[in-house]
């Protein structure tokens, strides 16, 4: 359910109301003194950012020096509401926020447009009571536009400036220069590429294409994988004249089954992979991607993430670590870790870091190592082992003796923190994702160079010991 908002306050510290808007006829106008009431003056402002007196949902954050209340009579969506508001909801609820946006909401477009961005790109930056009290006309304006019948519309600011050309009162203590409007206002408006603008022209086509994934890894101690999955990001760079239409292809197995439907005759492939909980920028034609499983888009001019997804099965470990802990009575420790690169030779890590967890009364240690450095720790009670390149198909090794101060009191037996690695593994990709083509169209027919990178890295990759 979206936000349906019934009306929207903005008050200052003391609680006085600098603007208000009411979308709707289902509250009073008197519903401001409950907030302040029931929530200013019992000092309950940093408790929840969400109260319900009566029949109605306040949902409240302090930007600056003014308060942002958005009240519901409904149940409406809180997180919704929040993004509506700003970027990032209040501290005690950003977690909450971000996981009901990403599998529940799916707005990508709201991470990027909200209304206190808006209002900044207006004010020349500033967004706090003295913004407001100089901008009324202004905001009144935008009120109605990007919020009819208190369900959210357009917050795109180069969308809303091609119509609403009125300059804002920018705060003198503002250096961010005005923003230039964009020709063409009807095509973007109404059109379905409002985060592009026409004209773009550049003397060389270029297009950067980046597949990040991050290995989320629980091992033991005997090697045996107890959990393990894969989240991964499709990052793009175009500098691409005039509006381009590009066409992804992944080796994806419900995409290459479609393709080779469409064709009628099999799809020579390789490894296949399922993509689970996938998630795209709002310039992919979903249509056709519910239709025919390709990724076509439109896409931004400049940097932007076109999709995330997250794999759970065949996933390719770059690295295996088998560590060996003795306890050699009270005072003495033996550890040996075997760290072995499993991607192909061709291939190597960079910063390879490896956190070996010992016991706070360690009072000295000896190593030995076949490549890297490695140190004690103390702050964080670990041995640290660092490799700045790791080839593949090769193995390293961590002798080490630690001495512990002997203490009187009777050694708990405890869970032993996991071991934790950090690496990066530029061409390898752990889910086995692969660009099968990338194929750019535009109506002039120009020369596109097209750029793909794969890296590796890890997210959580922890063995226990």
């Amino acid at each position: 359910m979206p936000v349906s908002a019934s009306a929207i306050y903005f008050l200052n510290l003391r609680g006085d109301v600098l603007i208000n808007r009411l979308y709707r006829d289902d509250v009073g106008g008197n519903m401001v003194d409950a907030f302040r009431t029931h929530i200013m003056q019992t000092k309950e402002l940093g408790v929840c950012p969400v109260r319900q007196i009566g029949g109605c949902s306040f949902f409240y954050m302090k930007i600056s020096n003014v308060y942002i209340v958005i009240v519901v009579s409904s149940n409406a969506n809180v997180a919704c509401a929040f993004k509506f508001v700003v970027e990032e909801g209040p501290s005690n609820f950003s977690k909450l926020m971000q996981i009901m946006m990403c599998w529940l909401l799916r707005l990508e477009w709201l991470e990027a447009h909200c209304a206190v961005a808006l209002f900044k790109s207006y004010f020349g930056g500033a967004f706090d009571e003295d913004a407001i009290r100089n901008n009324f006309v202004l905001i009144y304006e935008l009120l109605d536009e990007i919020m009819d019948f208190g369900y959210p519309q357009n917050l795109s600011p180069e969308i809303l400036k091609l119509y609403i050309t009125q300059e804002g009162v920018r705060s003198p203590f503002s250096s961010k220069a005005a923003d230039k409007a964009v020709p063409n206002a009807t095509l973007q408006v109404t059109g379905a590429v409002g985060w592009r603008r026409e004209g773009l022209v550049y003397k060389k086509n270029e297009v950067f294409l980046d597949i990040v994934e991050s290995v989320n890894l629980l091992m033991s101690s005997k090697g045996s994988v107890l959990r393990c999955d894969v989240t991964g990001k499709v990052l793009m760079k175009c500098f691409l004249s005039g509006m381009p239409d590009l066409k992804l292809g992944l080796n994806d197995k419900i995409g290459l089954e479609k393709e080779s439907q469409l064709k009628s005759r099999p799809t020579k492939s390789g490894k296949t992979i399922e993509l689970d909980d996938v998630t795209f920028h709002q310039c992919v034609n979903l249509t056709r991607f519910n239709a025919e499983k390709t990724v076509s888009f439109v896409p931004p001019d400049g940097e932007f993430e076109l999709m995330k997804y997250r794999i759970t099965e065949g996933v390719n470990l770059p690295f295996k670590v088998l560590p060996t802990i003795k306890e050699l009575g009270r005072t003495r420790m033996e550890v040996n870790v075997k760290v072995k690169s499993v991607f192909s030779a061709k291939m190597f890590a960079l910063g390879v870091v490896v956190k070996i967890p010992v016991p706070k009364q360690t009072a000295k240690t000896n190593f030995t190592v076949t490549s890297g450095k490695a140190k004690y720790n103390a702050s964080i009670d670990c041995l640290v082992w660092k490799i700045r390149k790791f080839p593949g198909q090769t193995e390293s090794t961590l002798s080490a003796e630690v001495e512990l101060i002997s203490t009187m009191t009777e050694k708990k037996s405890a869970t032993k923190p996991p071991i934790q690695m950090e690496f990066q593994v530029p061409m390898f990709t752990a889910s086995g994702l692969r660009v099968r083509f990338l194929k750019v169209w535009e109506k002039s027919g120009y020369n596109t160079v097209e750029w793909v990178r794969y890296i590796t890295k890890a997210g959580s990759y922890e063995i226990r010991c």
